[in-house]
């Protein structure tokens, strides 16, 4: 069956960095588009970045642009989510997706919290 895994969030200062990953298994990992997505508390889960199979088309959300980076890498069958010079409102639960014979597939979720 298809599970994602999310690892690597942690409580980190504003400015400071972390690296998400998502693991994945029970598909084929390289023909499959990927996403992060983020709920911050109160608020509801929202789009933070996807990348497409080979990973050659990324987009991000605006508030993340220039801060945050996807990549994957296909032979390990990981996502993952670079995050540089993290902000208060960067805090929430980050989950990886992807859509699969037609069905949603989300992760348990990591959670991020940027606070001094």
């Amino acid at each position: 069956q298809v599970q994602l895994v999310e690892s690597g969030g942690d409580l980190v200062q504003p400015g400071g960095s972390l690296r998400l990953s998502c693991t994945a298994s029970g598909f084929r990992f390289s023909l499959s588009a990927m996403s992060w997505h983020r709920q911050a508390p109160g608020k509801e889960r929202e789009l933070v970045a996807s990348i497409s199979p080979g990973g050659l088309t990324r987009n991000y959300v605006e508030a993340v642009k220039g801060r945050f980076t996807i990549s994957r890498d296909n032979s390990k069958n990981t996502m993952y989510l670079q995050m540089n010079s993290l902000k208060i409102e960067d805090t929430g639960v980050y989950y990886c997706y992807t859509k699969n014979a037609g069905n949603d597939y989300w992760g348990q979720g990591t959670q991020v919290t940027v606070s001094s």
